[in-house]
C-alpha cells in the first residue's frame, strides 16, 4: 500500500505591509537611506529614534505626502504606488498626526466624514441623519460615549484622538500610523487609547506606533523598529527589548544614569522670585510659593491644574487680578511679556511650534528676535553681532542645522526645542520657564537639554519646569510644587520626592491647598 504524500505546507502569507529600499532626499540631506520595515496585521510596530532619524519621513511617504526617490512599498504583497493623500486612505492607509487635525467649529460626525461626505453633502437632512449613524457606530468601536453631534472643540484632548481614530476607521483603515499620540493625553487617557489600540489589534489592524515614551513603546509594541539617522539600524522583539537597549540601539551609545545629571549639593541660596497670593484668572484662589537662585523648581498637575496659566501671568502674557511677586528682592508685577523679558524673566512655552518659534525665520532670525535692540546701533541691525550670538549658541546647544540662514520649519523638533531655549539664553535670564521641555523629544536630545539645565543653575540661573512627565520632575527638580484645580496643594523637598507623594497631591486627596512646604 502506498502512502499519499504528505501535503505541502501552505506558505506564510504576505504582510500586510513591506517597505523596501526607501530612499528619500532633500537639498542638502538624505532624510532615509535604504529604509526596509514590514507590518504584519494585527500587529503594533514601534518606530523609535532621535529627532531627525527619519520616522516622520517615512510616515508621509506610506500616507501619499511624500513621493520616495527610491525604493518600493507592497500591501498584501502587491506594490502600489503613492501619488497623494488620497491614494493612501483608496488603499487603506490612515495616518493620526501628533498635531491633531480636527476642525474645532464641527461636531464629531462632521469631522469623522470630513472630505468623505458622499455626494448630497452635510445640508442634505437625511444624509446628515446617515452620518451621525454612521459616526455613532465607529465612536462605539473606540469607546467615545458621546452624542456626535457634540463640538470638537468641547472635547478633552484624549477625546479628540479618539475622534482621529475613528476617523480613520471610517474610510476602512487597515494600517494605522500613530505619531506621538500620547504626547498631549493625561495617564487616564493614555490608558484609554492603550484599550483602543489593543482593540484594534485584536481586529487585525496594522498599526505603526512612533513615540519617545520608552514605557508606552515596552507596553504596547509587538516589534520595535530603530532609525538612526535615515537608516533602518534594526528590529528588537518585545520579549528581548529593554530601555537601555533600544536607547543604545537609537543613539548609537549607552546612556548610562537614565540621563539625569547627578544632583549637586548646593549651599544655602537666596530667594529669586517670590509669589504671594497671586491670583490668576479663572483661580479660585491666590497661590503663594519661593524659587531660588541655582534651582530648577518643577511644577507637576494633571491637565487643567493651572500650571500653564500661573506661567502665563508670571511671564506678563496675562494679567493678574491681585497678589504681589519680587523678583530679586524688588516688586515684580509685569504688564506685559515686554515687562518681564526686561527684568530678566523669560518663557520657552508648552507649544514651541506656534508660540516658541516664528517658523519662515531663519535660525539667525529667531535667535535674536526677542532682543533685537541689542543688535541694533542708531537704529541700523548688526548683522555680524546677531550672527555671532545665533553661531554662540549653536555652538553651547550643538543644534544640528544646515547653516545659520535655515528656517526653523525645517529643523527636527529637538532641534526647534534647542533654538527657543538659545534665544533665550542669549538674553542672559534670571529667571527661565519652561513649560514641558522636552515633549515629542527623543531620549539623546533629552539627556542634552538636562546637562543644559543643569549648567544653567549651577550659573545661579533660576529655572521653573512645568512638565507632565513623572520621570522628568523627579529626576530634574530640586523641589516640587504640585497643583490641583488651579490651587497649590504642597511643595515637596527632592529628599521627600516620590511618584507616590505627588500623585497624592496631584488628585487633591492629600495637603492643603495653597500650603507651602507641605511634605
Amino acid at each position: 500500500m502506498t502512502l499519499a504524500p504528505a501535503p505541502l505546507p501552505l506558505p506564510d502569507p504576505p504582510p500586510l505591509l513591506a517597505m523596501r529600499g526607501i530612499v528619500k532626499r532633500f537639498p542638502g540631506v538624505t532624510a532615509l537611506a535604504g529604509v526596509s520595515l514590514t507590518l504584519r496585521a494585527g500587529e503594533v510596530l514601534a518606530v523609535v529614534g532621535e529627532n531627525g532619524a527619519g520616522k516622520s519621513t517615512l510616515m508621509k511617504i506610506l500616507g501619499g505626502a511624500f513621493a520616495p526617490d527610491e525604493g518600493q512599498i507592497a500591501i498584501d504583497g502587491a506594490p502600489v504606488a503613492l501619488r497623494g493623500v488620497r491614494d493612501g486612505r483608496r488603499l487603506g492607509v490612515a495616518l493620526i498626526h501628533q498635531e491633531l487635525m480636527l476642525a474645532p467649529n464641527l461636531d464629531i460626525a462632521a469631522n469623522i466624514f470630513l472630505g468623505n461626505e458622499g455626494s448630497r453633502g452635510l445640508l442634505a437632512p437625511l444624509r446628515r441623519e446617515a452620518l451621525c449613524a454612521g459616526a455613532a457606530a465607529l465612536m462605539r468601536r473606540v469607546g467615545l460615549s458621546l452624542p456626535p453631534t457634540t463640538p470638537v472643540s468641547a472635547l478633552s484632548a484624549g477625546q479628540m484622538q479618539m475622534v482621529e481614530i475613528a476617523k480613520a476607521l471610517s474610510v476602512d483603515a487597515r494600517i494605522i500610523l500613530m505619531d506621538e499620540p500620547t504626547s498631549s493625553l493625561t495617564a487616564a487617557e493614555s490608558r484609554e487609547l492603550f484599550a483602543i489600540v489593543e482593540r484594534l489589534r485584536a481586529e487585525g489592524i496594522g498599526i505603526l506606533y512612533i513615540s519617545h515614551r520608552m514605557d508606552d513603546v515596552l507596553r504596547l509594541a509587538d516589534r520595535i523598529a530603530v532609525l538612526r539617522d535615515g537608516r533602518h539600524v534594526g528590529d528588537v522583539p518585545r520579549a528581548e527589548a529593554t530601555h537601555d537597549r533600544i536607547v543604545a540601539m537609537m543613539v548609537g551609545r549607552e546612556l548610562s544614569g537614565r540621563y539625569f545629571p547627578e544632583k549637586r549639593e548646593r549651599p544655602p541660596r537666596e530667594p529669586a522670585l517670590e509669589v504671594r497670593d497671586l491670583l490668576v484668572p479663572g483661580a479660585p484662589a491666590g497661590v503663594s510659593f519661593t524659587a531660588l537662585r541655582g534651582e530648577i523648581l518643577g511644577f507637576a498637575g494633571l491637565v487643567g491644574s493651572g500650571r500653564t496659566e500661573l506661567m502665563q501671568t508670571i511671564f506678563g502674557a496675562t494679567r493678574a487680578l491681585g497678589g504681589a511677586m519680587t523678583l530679586a528682592g524688588a516688586p515684580y508685577l509685569p504688564r506685559s511679556t515686554r515687562d518681564a523679558i526686561d527684568r530678566g524673566v523669560c518663557l520657552a512655552p508648552e507649544d514651541r511650534k506656534r508660540r516658541g518659534l516664528v517658523l519662515p525665520m531663519t535660525l539667525v532670525e529667531n535667535t535674536s528676535l526677542p532682543s533685537l535692540a541689542r543688535f541694533s546701533r542708531s537704529g541700523w541691525l548688526r548683522r555680524d553681532a546677531e550672527r555671532r550670538a545665533a553661531r554662540d549658541e549653536v555652538d553651547r546647544l550643538r543644534i544640528k542645522a544646515k547653516g545659520l540662514d535655515q528656517r526653523a520649519v525645517n529643523l527636527s523638533g529637538g532641534n526647534q526645542q534647542k533654538v527657543v531655549l538659545g534665544k533665550w539664553l542669549s538674553m542672559r535670564p534670571r529667571v527661565l520657564i519652561l513649560d514641558e521641555p522636552t515633549r515629542g523629544i527623543d531620549v539623546g536630545t533629552k539627556a542634552e537639554i538636562y546637562r543644559h539645565m543643569a549648567a544653567m543653575v549651577d550659573e545661579g540661573m533660576t529655572l521653573l519646569m512645568v512638565s507632565s512627565d513623572m520621570e522628568e520632575i523627579l529626576g530634574m527638580s530640586d523641589r516640587v510644587v504640585v497643583m490641583h484645580e488651579r490651587r497649590i496643594t504642597g511643595v515637596l523637598p527632592r529628599e521627600g520626592l516620590t511618584q507616590e507623594r505627588i500623585a497624592a497631591l496631584m488628585t487633591g486627596s492629600a495637603g492643603a491647598a495653597g500650603g507651602e512646604e507641605t511634605v
